[in-house]
């Protein structure tokens, strides 16, 4: 079976904004499929940003049960990934998601991984996807060593990942909250 792989995702806090960045590749097998496709965007009335790896559906799957929490808590991301956390221990078919996300509003920044796993960074920085030891080791450095804003940093960062990563191209989406 052809595996589709690709992204590199990351997000970086800093001086009261979370900026979240992530590439345009999507690969399948050894072929770059597609290579704008957009991993990063808002929700819930533009206050909170997501950015996914993984399956293409799983990771769908997962946002879309992320948004009818969002709604059903009102807007509370932190609930709102507890709860999503939570529903993988009742469901088979969600506990194998294959897929992670990372989500940001004005207060808060998660990682959240299709089993259930929710993690807040303590640096202010997360990152996910092919490319994203890459990405998070270059925010780190830039994040230490410049006084870049967050998406400058973010949008760095993933630029620095393209040219290490062969899953992870140039075509970058940054949002900031």
């Amino acid at each position: 079976m052809e595996q589709f792989r690709a992204t590199t995702i990351v997000a970086v806090k800093r001086d009261g904004k979370t900026a979240l960045a992530g590439d345009g590749q999507v690969t399948l097998d050894k072929v770059v499929s597609k290579g704008n496709a957009k991993k990063v965007r808002r929700i819930y009335n533009d206050k909170v940003i997501i950015g996914f790896a993984g399956g293409a559906a799983d990771a769908f799957a997962l946002e879309a049960r992320f948004e009818e929490l969002l709604q059903k808590f009102s807007g509370n991301l932190m609930r709102s990934a507890v709860e999503l956390a939570t529903g993988f221990r009742d469901d088979k078919y969600a506990r194998k998601l294959e897929a992670f996300m990372i989500v940001a509003d004005k207060e808060t920044l998660l990682m959240v991984s299709g089993n259930g796993d929710i993690i807040e960074p303590e640096n202010g920085i997360l990152a996910t996807g092919s490319g994203g030891s890459f990405a998070q080791a270059a925010a780190l450095a830039l994040i230490e060593n410049t006084n870049l804003t967050a998406s400058e940093i973010a949008k760095k960062a993933i630029n620095i990942a393209a040219d290490i990563c062969i899953y992870t191209n140039h075509n970058v989406t940054c949002e900031e909250v």
